[in-house]
């Protein structure tokens, strides 16, 4: 089948897929379809209701190669929820009173779109399932082949979320810099923030990653360059009990015994309890359109780390956040040969109108199909069993 015109949006946070996923998709079209038109809408559903698009063109297509070797979207992201009509009214983004899906499908109409293809988490894929019903119950067949990008890898029920794995990479990058500073100060305590808002798989990722890396370096302890100093020793994701009294008693030793002490912590950890303190205290929490705690303005890894310093008797505290960093990367080549077997059969399913998100069922024995949208869903916990997860919390030391 030969499509007139597709159009790709990227939504949500940024993920290390993003460009490379964009840059794919096109490839392909170009390669099984050249008479195909690719219509791009800039920073995602905001795009889609503003109508802000464009063609790609013949030298865009030529050289949409490129795209593979960057990071970030070339062709922008927002966060923008169709079915919150009040947010999009308060941001001018539909008059009031309209109904965003109905702004959203005309405009698909009005650029007479065949296919359109959606890179994001959950929200976006399950907004774009919105969109194609509401199509579909007014008389539009629209085929929504979706993509699954989120460096949290909590995407049900895919296996692997794109971007997840270079994320974990970047992480660990980060915090081999970061963890140098344990000797700027006595006692010193440093804390790496991870992004991951209910799931503590990239928290997990990336330490086992910074921990291969450590097994990798050699070690001098009669210069103090001692392997221990660089290791890591606590490792918090949302989903184990954290005992704070406990494993800062545990820590303490550490700290006496080597003089600093080293954590990665999931942003998500003991969200609740810091949300409760605040609103107790009578504290505004702020919230995305998506109804989703703003994590950066409760800063958990200042929290933990003032919790963790006054038990065991931190004389510096550092907290570094490396979100953006991984967030923004360029995808590493595990990532880019799982999003060009996604993209592929991405393209197939639209050429054969098949709707879905692309990605390793894991109900179905992992086999990398299209998803149903209404299978489609957010916040899949971490399995802390994970032998590999298990193996890296025996090798620090930590209770679980």
């Amino acid at each position: 089948m030969t499509l007139k015109r597709v159009a790709v949006l990227t939504a949500g946070g940024f993920a290390p897929c993003l460009s490379a996923a964009v840059g794919s998709l096109i490839q392909r079209y170009t390669e099984l379809t050249p008479s195909t038109e690719i219509l791009v809408y800039q920073y995602g559903y905001y795009g889609l209701l503003t109508g802000d698009s464009y063609l790609v063109s013949e030298e865009g297509r030529a050289k949409a190669g490129l795209a593979l070797r960057y990071g970030g979207s070339p062709i922008g992201n927002s966060r923008v929820k169709l079915t919150n009509a009040r947010d999009l009214e308060r941001r001018g983004l539909v008059k009031p009173g309209q109904d965003p899906l109905a702004a959203a499908a005309d405009r698909l109409r009005e650029d007479r779109v065949d296919v359109l293809h959606t890179i994001g988490g959950d929200d976006t894929n399950t907004t774009a399932a919105d969109l194609a019903a509401y199509l579909k119950d007014n008389g539009y067949k629209l085929t929504v082949v979706g993509l699954p990008k989120t460096i949290d890898n909590d995407i049900v029920p895919i296996k692997q979320s794109l971007g997840a794995w270079t994320a974990a990479e970047q992480a660990s990058l980060f915090a081999q810099n970061i963890i140098g500073e344990h000797r700027s100060n006595p006692r010193m305590l440093i804390v790496h923030e991870v992004m991951g808002r209910n799931c503590g798989w990239l928290t997990a990722a990336a330490a086992t990653e910074y921990r291969r890396w450590l097994s990798l370096q050699e070690w001098n302890p009669a210069l103090g360059l001692m392997k221990e100093r660089w290791d890591i020793h606590g490792v918090y994701v949302p989903e184990l009990e954290l005992d704070l009294d406990a494993e800062s008693k545990r820590l303490r030793s550490i700290m006496d015994r080597i003089g600093n002490v080293n954590i990665f912590l999931s942003e998500g950890a003991g969200v609740e309890t810091i949300v409760h303190e605040m609103e107790v205290s009578g504290q505004e929490v702020l919230r995305d359109p998506f109804g989703h705690v703003k994590l950066d303005t409760i800063n958990p890894g200042a929290w933990y780390a003032r919790e963790f310093a006054e038990r065991m008797g931190a004389l510096k505290t550092m907290v570094q956040k490396s979100g953006y960093f991984s967030r923004s990367a360029r995808a590493n080549e595990r990532d880019l040969l799982l999003i060009r077997s996604m993209t592929d059969l991405a393209v197939d399913c639209a050429l054969d109108s098949v709707s879905g998100v692309i990605g390793h069922d894991e109900d179905n024995s992992d086999i990398l199909r299209p998803i149903e949208f209404d299978r489609i869903k957010g916040g899949k916990l971490f399995d802390v069993t994970k032998p590999w997860f298990v193996d890296l919390l025996d090798g620090i030391g930590q209770p679980h």
